[in-house]
């Protein structure tokens, strides 16, 4: 009998480490996709931001510019949008200090929008230090909609 339950065991434990879960699913988003970072040459943050990147298997390429104002008006980012850098995720804009599951989600599901932003540089998002204050709002860059709450 001892020997059946530790076979059933070692059975559902089997299983269990090889059925993949949606977490794993979701983390490998975006593994291996292009991403082009337009940065300021001076904004350390932004460094901060391609290095969560890459520790997510996106495959990053920074472009420094001292005219990121060119860059805004090229992507169409209304100015109350603006964060610090530009990010270019094939066909989608991702403004500002996104977190990386939002970003996941946006290349996941491929809502019919332009991008997503999140305004200026709250502290605790990827790159940015200190410690989250309160939900991050990521805005649809299309209509100004929200597109999701973290």
């Amino acid at each position: 009998m001892k020997r059946i339950i530790i076979l059933l065991l070692a059975a559902i434990f089997v299983i269990a480490a090889c059925t993949p879960n949606q977490t794993n699913v979701v983390n490998d988003i975006g593994k291996g996709q292009e991403v082009t970072v337009f940065k300021s040459p001076t904004c350390g943050c932004c460094v901060g931001y391609a290095t969560e990147l890459e520790k997510n298997g996106f495959k990053v390429k920074t472009i420094n510019t001292p005219d990121m104002s060119s860059i805004k008006q090229k992507y169409g980012i209304p100015s109350n949008m603006e964060s610090c850098h530009t990010s270019i995720i094939g066909d989608y804009v991702v403004e500002g200090h996104v977190p990386i599951e939002a970003v996941q989600e946006l290349l996941q599901d491929k809502p019919d929008i332009s991008g997503i932003a999140l305004p200026n540089m709250p502290a605790g998002t990827p790159g940015m230090p200190g410690t989250k204050r309160g939900p991050y709002v990521i805005y649809s860059l299309s209509d100004g909609s929200e597109f999701k709450v973290i």
